[in-house]
């Protein structure tokens, strides 16, 4: 062979490894990384918790093909861009989601706390007319005790909601029916006796 030739053929295989040799999409990488923090800090562990399952699941996916492609001489990072971007995609309707789902929550604890007043209201009202006679004085107070506890349950509710934390206040809020649903069925119970 020519040294022409040879050196033509040298000069092509180094342009070949040279172009295999790509670098990773760095803003690509980044973008989608980026995504994944935004959804985490939008709340979407709390509020969107299948969104922010499948975003982990694509960055892991992204994750994989880089290490893939790491070790290889003719790297090629096609696959890594698409997956950049599914993640990235996946991040923003993660954060979508969260920020639906925060306002499903927070409407939920609302109507919660609501009720629960409610239920309050009316507990108190039929503890007032509920029946007394021997051995109902202890049961009384019990259900006295039940109906503050149930009290400082939306006190707290409602603190919590205040605080942005809605599956906090929703929890207390049903925690607060519950008690005076106990009550308010027990006073009921004992008046239908009394009538029967």
């Amino acid at each position: 062979m020519r040294p022409n030739v040879k050196m033509w053929i040298v000069v092509l295989g180094l342009a070949v490894a040279a172009a295999g040799c790509g670098a990773p999409p760095k803003a690509d990488i980044d973008a989608a990384k980026a995504a994944l923090d935004q959804a985490t800090s939008a709340g979407a562990g709390e509020y969107a918790a299948d969104s922010l399952k499948a975003v982990q699941d694509a960055q892991a996916a992204l994750d994989a093909e880089l290490k893939a492609q790491e070790g290889k001489w003719f790297a090629s990072y096609d696959k890594a861009k698409e997956l950049a971007a599914a993640a990235k995609t996946a991040g923003e309707k993660a954060v979508a989601d969260a920020a639906a789902g925060k306002e499903k929550a927070k409407a939920d604890a609302t109507a919660a706390i609501e009720e629960a007043k409610t239920l309050l209201t009316e507990a108190q009202a039929l503890l007032d007319k509920a029946p007394k006679g021997k051995g109902t004085a202890a049961d009384i107070e019990a259900m006295k005790g039940d109906l503050t506890s149930a009290g400082t349950s939306i006190t707290d509710a409602e603190a919590a909601l205040a605080a942005d934390r809605f599956v906090d206040a929703r929890a207390k809020a049903e925690s607060a029916k519950a008690a005076a649903t106990t009550v308010k069925t027990a006073i009921e119970t004992a008046m239908a006796a009394k009538k029967g």
